[in-house]
């Protein structure tokens, strides 16, 4: 008796209880681990799914702005870049002229 009263022997007795239980817990488990796994596996991917769809509109939308950006650089430097369409002489000019009202007087 004095073989059972020790930390090893305890030991031994619980590693041959595990062994023998084992095959009615994986069973057990076994029911249940592997909807359950697929279920993860499943939410996984529906989630890598919707994050790739999200990555592609956040990408579309940083190109829009981009383009949008440019074309707003673009077109206030062709209004710098152009020249004034009438000279200050033509303008006096036209100032001090009456706009023709297209009836004869």
């Amino acid at each position: 008796m004095a073989l059972l009263n020790g930390d090893t022997a305890k030991g031994v007795m619980i590693g041959v209880g595990l062994v023998l239980t084992a095959p009615l817990l994986l069973a057990a488990v076994g029911g249940f681990g592997r909807p359950a796994a697929r279920a993860a596996v499943k939410a996984g991917l529906l989630a890598y799914e919707k994050g790739m769809e999200t990555a592609a509109e956040l990408g579309e939308l940083v190109e829009d702005l981009f383009a949008e950006a440019e074309a707003e650089i673009e077109s206030e430097r062709a209004a710098t870049d152009t020249p004034p369409t009438e000279t200050a002489a033509e303008s006096s000019v036209a100032a001090k002229t009456p706009p023709e009202s297209g009836t004869a007087a």
